[in-house]
């Protein structure tokens, strides 16, 4: 891992215009040779420290010549303050501070509820909506609480996730995506994390923590984000660059 003082390259990329400098420019990705001396693999670093976010982002990935690794297993304890006002804000400056920690091409995201009636609260917030130490089924229990006289029709939602891919250079590229739904009265499933059990998927007809695995994968706001995501990894690893 390279040494680098923290507090001095995050406060170097914390402005706005940083940020957005290079933003959907494809670059060319140095190839790194994976841990097991796989020919052709890059190491791609997963900015996160969640577990359930690690799972899905494996399964998403497999089919590319990557080798992913997580915060955790590089013994990255340092913490980014999400100070973007939006997801695209967050997840830029996450990869990029990740990536110059790490020496590592980074994936990062910042996703999150967007709930109508509620203004699109809690938005950017989602991950700490009620409080910090909340567990999940608090901090869902906290938003139901909070819809608790909203009537049906109007408790629309949607899930929002921005994926950045970095280079330790700080050359960045992003990609988004969204699934709507709508905010149910109470739990239901076990499946998924976060927001999941309450957020209910019309077309499937259940909530977002009731579907397989390999549905959620498919259609979930992170798997649309994914997929255009993957696109721009795909050539990036190709080192085909684009104007």
């Amino acid at each position: 891992m390279r040494s680098y003082h923290h507090q001095k390259l995050y406060d170097s990329m914390r402005g706005v215009d940083n940020l957005a400098a290079g933003q959907g420019k494809l670059f060319v990705v140095d190839t790194q040779t994976s841990t097991d001396g796989s020919p052709g693999v890059t190491r791609l670093l997963v900015a996160t420290h969640n577990r359930g976010k690690m799972r899905e982002y494996a399964a998403l990935l497999a089919d590319l010549p990557v080798e992913v690794t997580w915060l955790d297993a590089e013994g990255i304890v340092e913490e980014v303050d999400e100070t973007g006002a939006t997801f695209a804000e967050n997840a830029i400056l996450k990869a990029r501070v990740y990536a110059a920690l790490s020496g590592l091409l980074t994936w990062a995201d910042d996703s999150g509820l967007e709930v109508d009636a509620l203004d699109g609260r809690p938005g950017v917030y989602s991950a700490r909506y009620g409080g910090p130490s909340l567990s999940d089924e608090a901090r869902y229990r906290a938003l139901l609480a909070e819809l608790l006289d909203v009537a049906d029709a109007e408790r629309t939602a949607r899930f929002r996730c921005v994926v950045a891919i970095a280079q330790p250079s700080g050359a960045v590229a992003t990609a988004d995506g969204v699934v709507e739904g709508t905010i149910l009265r109470d739990a239901r499933g076990s499946n998924g994390f976060g927001y999941d059990p309450v957020f209910f998927v019309a077309d499937h007809n259940a909530s977002m923590a009731e579907l397989p695995a390999e549905v959620k994968n498919r259609i979930s706001h992170r798997a649309r984000a994914t997929t255009e995501a993957k696109a721009i990894l795909a050539q990036l690893l190709s080192s085909t660059p684009t104007e």
